[in-house]
């Protein structure tokens, strides 16, 4: 128990001075928090200049209480649960495996450092969306685990920011499934997931953003506000009643596995969900909503 005791300290700890670190500009490639800030203007400026609602202001309904969900969700949620949860779970992991006499090396199916960058990188990125558009079907068939989720249903406004309203129970869930291919793969730098991480986050922005873009054959490959709106569209038919579209940063899980749904423009379609007009309108609140929701 010590042990793990030590570990979120010292995960609480050192994450604190990397926060410190990243606003101070004390850190290059690893700053997630400048790194944030830089994508999120990039893409409200598309938003400006490219705008697919032309009558959508800028500062759309929600703007804020998005930009706060946003960098609560990237860092304060981190420093609160996430960084001690991860660390005890992953020490959690390697004491169970050790009872039964094994460890994460014993189910690591490639020495991944031996690929090139490039092919290094790519699996990482790859095992990770597939395993989060599961994650994310997985979500909305379960309804427990959909009324977390109502939180990022409950934007009546697509904007770049609204990508980060989430409740903070879902990294939790998302990173607890992710662990596993990781672990089984293993082998990846920081480095690495930064790359990915960064990329992920600016195909995330721009899918909920209001830009009017031309994806072309992209369209197979990349998740993109043309086919995005859909998965928040308010109404579905019946049998896509569970949810369609659910890629996050790959579109073409959803046409192999036949969940894409794009029949018109989706541009002024209403997004959200069947008794929405009701759900919670602000932070604490909608936070607390799954709890209490019988």
């Amino acid at each position: 128990m010590q042990t793990y005791l030590e570990l979120i300290k010292a995960a609480y700890t050192n994450y604190w001075h990397y926060l410190k670190q990243s606003v101070l500009m004390q850190l290059a490639w690893e700053n997630y928090f400048y790194g944030l800030l830089i994508i999120s203007v990039f893409v409200w400026g598309l938003e400006a200049v490219f705008p697919w609602r032309k009558q959508q202001s800028l500062f759309r309904k929600d703007f804020w209480l998005d930009i706060f969900y946003m960098f609560f969700n990237f860092f304060l949620l981190n420093l609160l649960v996430l960084i001690a949860l991860s660390n005890a779970t992953a020490l959690l992991f390697e004491d169970f495996l050790g009872l039964l006499g094994l460890s994460t090396f014993s189910f690591q199916l490639i020495e991944i450092n031996s690929l090139p960058i490039f092919a290094r990188i790519f699996t990482f990125f790859v095992v990770v969306d597939f395993t989060q558009w599961c994650t994310h079907r997985l979500i909305h068939r379960v309804p427990f685990l959909w009324n977390f989720h109502k939180v990022h249903h409950s934007a009546k406004q697509m904007g770049f920011a609204a990508h980060l309203r989430y409740h903070w129970m879902e990294p939790v869930l998302y990173n607890s499934l992710r662990y596993i291919p990781l672990a089984i793969i293993g082998g990846f730098s920081a480095r690495d997931v930064a790359l990915v991480h960064f990329f992920n986050i600016t195909i995330g922005h721009l899918n909920h953003a209001n830009i009017h873009v031309d994806y072309g054959w992209l369209k197979y490959v990349l998740n993109n506000p043309k086919m995005h709106i859909w998965h928040h569209s308010k109404v579905l038919p019946t049998e896509r009643k569970n949810g369609v579209n659910f890629g996050l940063t790959l579109s073409t899980w959803d046409y192999l596995f036949k969940t894409n749904y794009i029949p018109f423009s989706g541009r002024d379609i209403e997004i959200g969900f069947e008794g929405d007009e009701n759900f919670p309108k602000g932070f604490i609140q909608q936070e607390l909503y799954p709890f209490a929701k019988k």
